[in-house]
């Protein structure tokens, strides 16, 4: 067995790592050469100069993972590939990517008898060593066909299902990243109100790893935040500034669209924008006001 891996970053780099060790030929390309060459070196990772020499060097059904950033980039790398395939061939987009673009781009696919799966891809930094979660959207006779990989990728039939039709794939990605913000943002709040409660002088990192053992908000983000806090409580080096990615921002939209309601999920992403509002403008017109209507002291720099 035998793939093209475009895109060798921190996801792209370790899914090439894992196939590597479990006996699959990857032949891969990136514009970062150090990525390349470490692969090369550490994993055994056939190189390529170019997409193109990468998909030259595949034969028979020709299967190219991409493994990019969601928008123009991955647009442009799959109108690209469009004229290096045959029909048959399958493309794999493990990105990020909207579940709409992945429904167009399927379409335009088919045209040209070109296969495409849009697979939704968790794990993060750590799906090297404990394997991925995959969630494969597309025809079924490509799914089966990428079945042994994901199999590689995961652990065995457990981390991975063709979940349904093109574009279903984001889909689930997308309303699981959803989900995930509003977990954190849990964890956050309740750790942040055990932190305030000074007079108990509480322990966040005993308190986080007793909930490991045995409680029901026991979860491989808690182990995460549990094990973070074993070296730090006070946090005083990171800034309170929390980025958001596409998918929290178009799993609200969906609800709109849908009409259903997700206040926790909404309110998570609201969070994220309000810890990245440095100038604080809508705070000070609320002390303005309260000034304004009561007569309430403003605080000022």
């Amino acid at each position: 067995m035998k793939l093209a891996m475009i895109g060798l970053g921190k996801m792209g780099g370790n899914m090439a790592a894992r196939l590597l060790r479990h006996k699959i030929n990857v032949v891969g390309f990136d514009f970062n050469t150090e990525f390349v060459n470490k692969l090369v070196k550490d994993e055994g990772l056939e190189a390529a100069t170019s997409v193109a020499d990468a998909v030259s060097k595949l034969e028979g059904q020709k299967i190219v993972w991409l493994m990019l950033p969601a928008g123009e980039i991955t647009e442009n790398q799959i109108k690209d590939l469009i004229p290096l395939l045959n029909k048959g061939d399958i493309i794999v987009d493990g990105g990020n990517s909207n579940y709409k673009h992945s429904q167009r781009r399927g379409a335009l696919l088919a045209e040209h008898g070109i296969g495409f799966i849009d697979c939704g891809t968790s794990g993060g930094i750590w799906g090297l060593d404990n394997g991925y979660c995959l969630m494969y959207g597309g025809d079924k006779q490509f799914a089966d066909v990428l079945a042994p990989y994901a199999q590689a990728l995961t652990h065995a039939d457990r981390g991975w299902a063709h979940v349904g039709p093109v574009g279903s794939g984001h889909f689930t990605k997308m309303i699981h990243n959803g989900i995930e913000y509003g977990m954190m943002q849990a964890f956050a709040e309740g750790l942040d109100l055990i932190k305030g409660k000074e007079d108990f002088h509480l322990d966040l990192a005993q308190i986080t790893e007793l909930w490991r053992h045995g409680s029901v908000v026991r979860s491989w983000l808690l182990d995460l935040t549990a094990e973070a806090l074993k070296d730090d409580q006070k946090l005083e080096a990171i800034a309170p500034y929390v980025a958001d990615s596409g998918e929290g921002r178009w799993t609200v939209v969906e609800a709109v669209e849908q009409g259903v309601a997700a206040p926790v999920l909404t309110v998570a992403l609201q969070a994220r924008f309000r810890s990245q509002d440095s100038k604080g403008y809508s705070y000070k017109l609320l002390s303005l006001m309260r000034n304004a209507f009561g007569g309430h002291a403003v605080k000022t720099k």
